[in-house]
C-alpha cells in the first residue's frame, strides 16, 4: 500500500448527470459496511483528469485505492462511534454553495443551468458524501492525535533530504496590521432603521415575500442571493445579539429589529431541530460616509505617529486600537497565511493593496493608513508594519525551521496512518471487483480479501 497517502480527491459538486449515473452504477468495492460504486470511481477519475490535463486509464487504480482508504476510515469511525451532526454537514454544504455562487457572481440561474439542479437538490445529492468526508477526516485526526515530533527528529528528517532536492523559497515577509472600522453616524443609523422597519411592515402587514425582499435589499451578499436563507446552524455560529434573538423565536415568527456589529437584522425562524435552528434574515448596513472614513483615517494616522515616536509598541497598539473581529487581533496583529497556517507570505501572494504598500518599506517601519474592504464587506482603514523580510534562498534548518518541522510532522503522520491501515485492512471485510485485478497498488487489499 502506498506509504505516502495523498488526500482523497473530493468533487465540490459533481456535474455527472443522474441518467449517466444510473447507466454505469454498480458496486465495485466494499470495506466493512461501506460500498464503492463504479460511478464514484469514474467521477473522481474524470475530475482528476480534467484538473491535470489528462490521465492514463490506469490512474483509475489510484482513484480506487483512495476510495478504499476513505471507506476504511469511515467504517472504523462508525465502529468507534465518531459522530457528525446534521448541522455540521449543513454548514459545510452551505459554505461550498456560497463559494460556488461567489464564483458565479451570485447568479442562481447560472448555478442551476450548470448543475441541472436547484441548490436544494444539489445539497441533498451530496449530503451523504460530505458526511463521509468529514467522518474520514475525523478518523485520521483521531489516529494521529498523539503523533508528536522532537527537534532531533526534525533535524534527522531534514538531513535525509538530498541537498540538490531542497526546496527553493522565494522572498517572504511577515506583516502586522492595525484595523480601524469607521464609526457609523446617527443619521445613517436612522436611515437604515427606517428602511428595515418598512420591510418588516411589508412582510407582516402586506404579506410581501420575505425571500424576495432579502434578494432585493439585504446587504449580506452570501445569504441575500438565497433569499436570506442561513441554513441550519447551532449555537456559537452567530454574534450574540443575533443568536439570542433567533433562539427566542417560535417557528414562523419574525423578530423585531436586531442590532449587531454588522448592522440591523430582521430574522425569521424557519425550523428547529433540537439545538439546531434554520433561519433567514435581511441585513441592512448603515452607510459609511466620506466623513466617517476621514475620521477613521485620521485616527490611525495618530496611532502610526505614536508608534513611530516609540510612545507605544506596535503590539500594544493592536490591543488598544485594532478591530477585535480581525483574525490578526489575537496574534499581536500578525497576518496569518491561509495557505500555510504560518505568518510568512511570498511577496506575490500578498493582497495587491498590501503588496504595493510594503514593497518599498524597511523592516519595522509602519505605513500610512490606507482604505480596504474587510472579509465582511465593510469599508475600513488599516496601517501595516513590515515585521520581517527574507531573501530568496534554499531551505535551511535555521531559517525555515517551522516549515521543515511541519513537513516532518506530516510525513510522520502519513507513515503512522499507512501502518494503521495495513494492519486494519486484514481485520475488515474487503471486496474488490475483478475489473481492478490489474492494479498493482491494490495488492495489500487483495491479499486481505483472499485471506477472509
Amino acid at each position: 500500500m502506498t506509504r505516502y497517502i495523498i488526500g482523497l480527491i473530493i468533487l465540490i459538486f459533481s456535474t455527472v448527470s443522474n441518467a449517466q449515473r444510473e447507466i454505469i452504477d454498480r458496486v465495485v468495492g466494499i470495506v466493512g459496511g461501506e460500498i464503492i460504486q463504479l460511478s464514484e470511481v469514474e467521477e473522481q477519475y474524470a475530475l482528476a483528469s480534467a484538473q491535470s490535463g489528462g490521465l492514463p486509464p490506469e490512474a483509475r487504480c489510484q482513484v480506487m485505492e483512495q476510495l478504499l482508504i476513505q471507506r476504511l476510515l469511515v467504517n472504523q469511525a462508525k465502529l468507534d462511534s465518531l459522530e457528525v451532526t446534521d448541522s455540521e454537514v449543513e454548514l459545510q454544504l452551505d459554505a461550498r454553495i456560497d463559494r460556488i455562487l461567489g464564483l458565479m457572481n451570485g447568479d442562481l440561474k447560472q448555478f442551476e443551468d450548470y448543475y441541472g439542479q436547484s441548490v436544494a437538490q444539489v445539497k441533498e445529492e451530496f449530503r451523504e458524501d460530505l458526511r463521509n468526508q468529514i467522518l474520514s477526516d475525523r478518523m485520521r485526526s483521531k489516529i494521529t492525535t498523539d503523533v508528536g515530533i522532537t527537534p532531533s527528529e526534525v533535524k534527522d528528517f531534514f538531513a535525509k533530504v538530498p541537498t540538490d532536492s531542497l526546496p527553493y523559497f522565494s522572498a517572504e515577509v511577515e506583516i502586522g496590521e492595525i484595523v480601524y472600522i469607521p464609526k457609523v453616524n446617527e443619521v445613517q443609523k436612522k436611515i437604515a432603521l427606517d428602511l428595515l422597519t418598512e420591510l418588516r411592515q411589508r412582510v407582516a402587514e402586506n404579506g410581501d415575500d420575505f425571500a424576495e425582499l432579502a434578494k432585493k435589499y439585504s446587504d449580506d451578499p452570501g445569504s441575500g442571493r438565497l433569499g436570506g436563507d442561513l441554513g441550519w446552524t447551532t449555537r456559537g455560529k452567530f454574534v450574540p445579539e443575533f443568536e439570542a434573538a433567533a433562539y427566542s423565536l417560535e417557528v414562523g415568527e419574525m423578530s423585531d429589529l436586531v442590532e449587531s456589529e454588522f448592522g440591523f437584522h430582521l430574522i425569521e425562524l424557519l425550523g428547529r431541530r433540537g439545538s439546531s435552528i434554520h433561519t433567514r434574515h435581511i441585513l441592512i448596513k448603515p452607510e459609511i460616509t466620506d466623513e466617517d472614513l476621514n475620521l477613521a483615517k485620521a485616527k490611525l494616522d495618530s496611532v502610526r505617529q505614536l508608534i513611530a515616536s516609540d510612545s507605544i509598541t506596535f503590539s500594544r497598539a493592536v490591543k488598544l486600537f485594532s478591530d477585535k473581529n480581525q483574525q490578526s487581533y489575537n496574534n499581536d496583529g500578525r497576518l496569518q497565511n491561509p495557505a500555510t497556517g504560518n505568518t510568512f507570505f511570498e511577496i506575490a501572494d500578498l493582497d495587491p493593496d498590501i503588496y504595493f504598500t510594503v514593497d518599498t518599506m524597511d523592516v519595522n517601519t509602519v505605513s500610512a493608513p490606507f482604505e480596504f474592504e474587510t472579509p465582511f464587506g465593510e469599508k475600513a482603514y488599516r496601517i501595516v508594519q513590515l515585521q520581517s523580510r527574507t531573501d530568496p534562498h534554499r531551505a535551511s534548518l535555521s531559517q525555515d525551521y517551522s516549515k521543515i518541522r511541519q513537513a516532518a510532522v506530516d510525513s510522520k503522520k502519513s507513515d503512522y496512518i499507512s501502518e494503521w491501515m495495513e494492519d486494519k485492512v486484514f481485520s475488515t471485510f474487503i471486496f474488490i471487483s475483478d475489473m481492478y485485478s490489474v492494479c498493482p497498488n491494490l495488492e495489500v487489499w487483495r491479499l486481505a480479501e483472499d485471506g477472509q
